[in-house]
């Protein structure tokens, strides 16, 4: 019997390091606040963290604009820091997965600095250089997701480099072989220092239109936003060729064959795309690329049961060789609790709910710090804003910092909710600090136990690990689904409105599970009577 693999089903915690704990009193986050906080970690029961961010930076768009790929910025400790934080973590049978920005580099980065110097050094090709129009313009009509032009002008060379988010990221030129090797040894540098896996940030981007085509105009009915607002004019173009170049392909065939270097590591793409589901099933296709990919698709404003429908079941149709990874919150949009709430207060019930839905369905999970506790967006002022994307969007879009606020700890500390000794570099939540993990560990009726407790559950079902997956047409609110696994078939009902619903079954049910007690829906005869926001799950004949 093959050996099961460890990332298939795993439950993947996103650490924020900003924003976790702060251990030295600077108000920012460190790498022993995530050892000082390992064993709250491991008792959520997830498989693995992946860490974000730590590396040398000027911070323009805080770690994902790095400076020095092999080193730690001082504001999180240092290399010592991180060989303890894999230590700690493997004693207690917790992967680490770290983040790696592949496809651009800070501005203050040695290439940069010498790729920008003349068009005759050696590093002259490493980054996308490109004259400007005889009317003196850019290149070409590519956009920044951040807003404006993607290219800036850089007068020691004479010439536009392109970047796709900020302009202190200047991206690299992977078609130059150097730099794809480069980057590959930068890759192996934390592979020997015994990291499990990667979560490969904005993947579909390393690769750009070697002709440098115009990108064609989007209509405004086709205008949607993943990650950017509608009005942003990123929306404005269909982004064939500043991004998800063939070519990319054989980049992530050279990644794949490093971590066959390092048996039982993985590599997570990030992958946003015209199809982002479509790029996913593509860059995990054949067994020689990437183990899972995930999206944005699930991080939308809309929660309706046909939509999470459609979009897990074209993947399904779609990755019919590699790995899905859902989750419902990251660093980069609001947060969930907030996002599918409507407007409403944030439910526990509803939370409770989510995380059951996410991680029934196929795939691995990534769960974003402090969703186990039911943590909505901060409302954070103006003055306090850190995120330029929020600043420059104002106040149309607030940027990112609403899903970044310190994690609350303790409920008894009015200032900093335990987080840190001093002004923490974004204000603590308000709302936040009544529901610190302090205020929710010995209440069995918290959110945070509810999660535990259905984490601890799941993990012992091989069905709702690796099962396939299977839809049930169903009218609003109600959200269903089949998961087997060889001769084990499970029933999952979830009711996405705070009204009671209902589900008929005409299935043969062997086992209701009512051993989760926060799932309280009901079986009579043929029909399921679920509570608002209310999950059901059988096991059947």
């Amino acid at each position: 019997m093959a050996q099961k693999q460890w990332y298939k089903g795993a439950v993947i915690y996103q650490v924020y390091p900003r924003s976790f704990q702060d251990t030295n009193g600077d108000g920012i986050g460190d790498i022993k606040g995530i050892i000082d906080r390992i064993d709250y970690i491991k008792s959520l029961g997830v498989d693995a963290i992946w860490v974000s961010p730590f590396f040398k930076s000027p911070m323009k768009d805080f770690g994902y604009d790095i400076s020095d790929y092999r080193d730690i910025d001082p504001i999180f400790g240092n290399l010592d820091d991180f060989d303890e934080l894999i230590a700690q973590a493997h004693e207690r049978n917790i992967k680490i997965i770290i983040d790696q920005v592949l496809s651009h580099t800070s501005d203050q980065h040695q290439w940069f600095l010498d790729s920008r110097e003349d068009k005759n050094n050696d590093k002259a090709d490493w980054y996308v250089w490109a004259d400007a129009k005889p009317d003196g313009t850019q290149p070409n009509n590519w956009l920044s997701i951040f807003g404006g032009p993607a290219w800036q002008w850089e007068p020691r060379r004479g010439q536009y480099y392109l970047h796709n988010f900020f302009a202190e990221q200047p991206d690299l030129n992977f078609h130059n072989p150097e730099v794809r090797k480069a980057v590959l040894d930068n890759v192996e540098f934390w592979l020997k220092k015994g990291v499990d896996g990667f979560r490969l940030d904005a993947i579909n981007f390393c690769y750009h239109d070697a002709l440098l085509r115009d990108n064609p105009a989007k209509p405004p009915e086709k205008r949607q936003g993943r990650g950017f607002s509608e009005d942003n004019p990123y929306a404005f173009q269909y982004h064939y060729y500043n991004n998800t170049q063939p070519e990319n392909l054989s980049f992530m065939q050279d990644i794949r064959a490093l971590l066959n270097k390092y048996p039982g590591t993985v590599a997570l793409g990030e992958i946003s795309s015209e199809d982002s589901l479509a790029t996913m099933a593509e860059y995990t296709s054949g067994g020689d690329k990437l183990h899972m990919g995930y999206s944005f698709e699930l991080l939308t404003n809309d929660y309706s049961a046909e939509y999470i429908r459609n979009t897990v079941s074209t993947l399904e149709e779609r990755m019919t060789e590699g790995w899905p990874c859902w989750a419902f919150s990251n660093h980069d949009v609001e947060r969930v609790a907030s996002r599918w709430s409507k407007g409403d207060n944030i439910n526990p019930d509803q939370c409770k709910m989510l995380t059951a839905l996410l991680a029934s369905l196929r795939g691995s999970v990534c769960m974003y710090q402090g969703e186990e506790l039911g943590l909505g967006e901060a409302d954070v002022a103006f003055e306090d804003l850190q995120d330029p994307y929020g600043i420059t969007f104002w106040p149309n879009f607030k940027g990112r910092d609403g899903c970044r606020t310190p994690m609350p700890w303790d409920a008894s500390d009015i200032e900093q909710a335990g987080f840190s000794t001093t002004k923490p570099w974004l204000p603590v939540g308000e709302q936040h600090k009544a529901v610190a993990v302090s205020a929710q560990d010995d209440d069995n009726n918290s959110i945070l136990n509810a999660y535990r407790e259905f984490m601890a559950w799941r993990k012992a079902k091989d069905v709702l690990l690796e099962g396939s997956i299977e839809f049930i047409n169903t009218d609003e609110p109600v959200l269903a689904f089949y998961r087997s696994l060889n001769s084990t078939k499970m029933l999952c009902v979830f009711n996405l409105s705070a009204q009671r619903a209902e589900f008929t079954t005409t299935d043969v049910i062997t086992q209701q599970h009512n051993e989760l007690s926060h799932h309280t829906a009901e079986l009579t005869d043929n029909t399921v009577t679920l509570p608002g926001f209310g999950c059901f799950y059988a096991t059947l004949n």
